[in-house]
């Protein structure tokens, strides 16, 4: 059967970063091969220009190595950015298209507009909350 796959919005990726807690739990389960993370190239700059917010004080060489991490473990697909489901916050719709790019099973959100949707395609949307429980 193999690992199932996710896709981890960045506001859980960056949480798992400075905070651990219920986010960090999810990054380790990617890290020890539980999940496979699958990642657009697009998610990675955005990845990257978030972790630069002059209000997340990270370390530059911190940075570095979680996003050197996230290319390492993860499987990054390739996105058209074309995908328009969510028209609040075209941005979301980046994780849409990386999950179903990349057959994954689970997308793992803090997002509203993702979390009101519950399913697409075949693609549960959870909370990290919601993750945990499933999985535990």
């Amino acid at each position: 059967m193999g690992t199932k796959k996710v896709v981890v919005d960045t506001n859980v990726l960056i949480s798992a970063l400075g905070w651990e807690g219920k986010p960090g739990n999810i990054l380790q389960m990617v890290v020890e091969n539980k999940r496979e993370l699958i990642i657009s190239h697009q998610q990675m700059k955005e990845l990257e220009r978030v972790l630069s917010y002059p209000k997340l004080v990270f370390l530059q060489d911190g940075k570095e190595r979680f996003l050197n991490l996230l290319l390492n473990i993860g499987t990054l697909v390739e996105t058209t950015g074309t995908m328009k489901v969510i028209q609040e916050d075209p941005t979301d719709n980046i994780l849409l298209e990386a999950a179903i790019m990349g057959e994954a099973e689970i997308i793992i959100t803090g997002d509203a507009h993702l979390l009101k949707l519950k399913n697409y395609r075949g693609v549960s949307i959870l909370t990290p909350a919601q993750f945990l429980d499933l999985v535990h």
